[in-house]
């Protein structure tokens, strides 16, 4: 893609994601994440109506007389983008392929977060970290992230969720929003997923085609597994293959629900021909 087609682009997708996140996004993302955050200020005499919960015990039993904690709201938060790059993300047999929908929600959520005042970083993954973009504030930096999605090239067609969150846990030393934006055709990633979101508030967002969820009875077909690249013949009109590929693909659905879930992190569901706009909302009102 030459450079005049990529600006081209990548203007394309700002104005779509800036106006969803100026008009609609702003005020959910601020409402949903801000407060969350809270640092120690000060201790003070305690006045009628403050919360019996932060009174300072210490400090109360000290002067025989009740002091409370006061916190402040820290002001800025930094958002993690984690996007999967890896060959699953090239399918798409509706309007867009998913990694197309991928950068369309990370740029909303990202000019959500500038509203905010917040830093953005990006962590891009396959079974390796192909890209790690330090959390920075501004538009020009926002613009930067959306380019890399669209025109980065990863080295690696394979995915290893647990390597970009045991990658988040070292680089990210302070609390962060994190989003991880896949499909999560993986597994073996529930150990670091609980480790990274004691530490951080993270959201998994699987994008998937419905074409993906089971074969149609087509014959012998020949298939590429994106993420292999190996070619196979796949006899589609035999029951037993085409029962054992949607038990594969369901497993990992699940296992993905329920890591998220009982790590105490959110998820978001995003078919590629649906609205992703009615998706995200829905889930910033929920929380």
């Amino acid at each position: 893609m030459d450079t005049k087609e990529l600006l081209k682009k990548v203007r394309k997708i700002e104005i779509k994601t800036r106006r969803l996140s100026d008009h609609i996004f702003g005020g959910e993302y601020h409402s949903t994440f801000k407060g969350r955050g809270m640092t120690f200020s000060e201790v003070r005499q305690y006045q009628f109506g403050d919360d019996v919960r932060n009174i300072d015990w210490n400090v109360t039993a000290r002067y025989n007389e009740p002091y409370v904690k006061v916190f402040e709201e820290e002001r800025e938060l930094t958002m993690m983008l984690m996007v999967d790059i890896s060959g699953s993300k090239l399918f798409g047999t509706v309007d867009q392929f998913k990694n197309e929908i991928t950068t369309e929600i990370a740029a909303t959520l990202a000019f959500s977060a500038t509203q905010n005042n917040d830093k953005i970083g990006l962590i891009l993954f396959s079974d390796e970290i192909e890209l790690f973009i330090p959390p920075k504030k501004g538009r020009s930096h926002v613009l930067r992230i959306i380019r890399e999605l669209i025109e980065f090239k990863p080295k690696s067609k394979h995915t290893n969720i647990s390597e970009a969150l045991k990658f988040l846990s070292n680089v990210m030393k302070k609390k962060a929003i994190v989003f991880v934006l896949s499909d999560f055709i993986a597994d073996d990633y529930k150990q670091t997923l609980k480790i990274a979101a004691g530490k951080h508030d993270i959201t998994g967002i699987r994008i998937y085609d419905k074409h993906e969820e089971s074969i149609p009875n087509l014959g012998m077909v020949q298939m590429q597994d994106e993420e292999s690249g190996e070619l196979v013949l796949v006899n589609t009109s035999s029951k037993k293959v085409r029962r054992n590929y949607s038990s594969y693909y369901h497993d990992k659905v699940n296992y993905y629900k329920d890591t998220f879930t009982k790590s105490g992190a959110g998820t978001i569901d995003c078919r590629a021909d649906e609205s992703y706009v009615k998706k995200l909302l829905g889930y910033f009102k929920r929380r």
